[in-house]
């Protein structure tokens, strides 16, 4: 299988398990602090991660050059997954999926400026219907809450979650100095839990852990475990052998795997004209994975 075939396939498992963070993540929202939340979250992901990385590829001390790497990544993670927990608290898990889905719109504009990546037409035109799709989501298919640009405002403070998830994807490859995938996750969750410990040390010890409800320690085990040490092992595995642009294009089958998540979990369905924004989104996926040559 090569290099290209296998990056694919690590974003594919990457979009399945991000998507239920979505679900869960919105039940247990308004149960904790973000920042509470999201300490711990790092924490458990940084002990995981660290033993595999012990355990397969080991570590060097050359590993650990140029420390600001880590915590400028780190600092971007931590941005993002606070505010995607802030925006959750008001928004729908579909509506926040499709605002997820235009990261690869934003990837692409600082895989240029910070790499010179450029954009084939058919990437260019993939990711203007991924575009139209999420915006048509985000707006629950209402065309006049769409010309009148009204965006909830949990959606918007995810949205500059996203930014920073944006700028985070090309960043990987250019800071990346050939560490295996482990270790520099690594080191971007250690350096992103003391960035997180810091702003919400506050939170952290007003929290009374013990009166959670059993939603948190559910969202929490699957955000810590699934949604953050494997997916962040996978996304840095893809971003190695991918451009920017075509890694985040599997953000695009987030919200589709959402829907199956709130099937799953007995939240419903979203109405059909919605699912017209979902299905533009899948065509945007098929169209940027077409440019590719396998």
């Amino acid at each position: 299988m090569s290099y290209q075939m296998r990056g694919h396939l690590a974003m594919l498992l990457f979009s399945v398990l991000v998507a239920g963070s979505f679900s869960l993540g919105h039940m247990a929202a308004n149960e904790i602090s973000p920042a509470a939340l999201n300490v711990v979250r790092f924490l458990i992901a940084s002990v995981v991660i660290g033993t595999v990385a012990s355990l397969t590829t080991g570590f060097k001390r050359s590993d650990f050059d140029a420390p600001w790497r880590y915590l400028l990544l780190g600092g971007l993670f931590a941005i993002y997954f606070v505010l995607m927990f802030e925006g959750l608290k008001t928004a729908d898990p579909v509506s926040t999926s499709a605002v997820f889905t235009l990261i690869p719109l934003m990837s692409a504009g600082f895989g240029y400026l910070l790499l010179r990546q450029i954009m084939t037409r058919r990437m260019a035109l993939a990711l203007a219907i991924g575009a139209v799709g999420a915006l048509w989501v985000i707006f629950r298919a209402d065309l006049a809450a769409l010309l009148r640009f009204r965006i909830g405002t949990g959606e918007m403070i995810y949205f500059w979650g996203c930014v920073a998830h944006a700028i985070y994807t090309p960043l990987v490859r250019k800071l990346n100095r050939g560490e295996a995938p482990v270790v520099f996750s690594f080191g971007m969750m250690v350096a992103g839990f003391f960035i997180l410990l810091a702003y919400g040390w506050n939170d952290l010890w007003a929290t009374d852990w013990a009166a959670l409800p059993g939603i948190v320690w559910i969202t929490l085990a699957y955000i810590s475990i699934a949604a953050s040490s494997i997916t962040f092992v996978l996304l840095q595995y893809a971003v190695l052998r991918l451009p920017s642009a075509k890694v985040m294009a599997y953000t695009y089958l987030t919200p589709s795997w959402v829907i199956l998540w709130e099937i799953v979990l007995g939240n419903g369905v979203p109405n059909g004209l919605v699912l017209v924004g979902v299905g533009m989104t899948i065509v945007a996926l098929w169209l940027l994975l077409k440019d590719e040559e396998l």
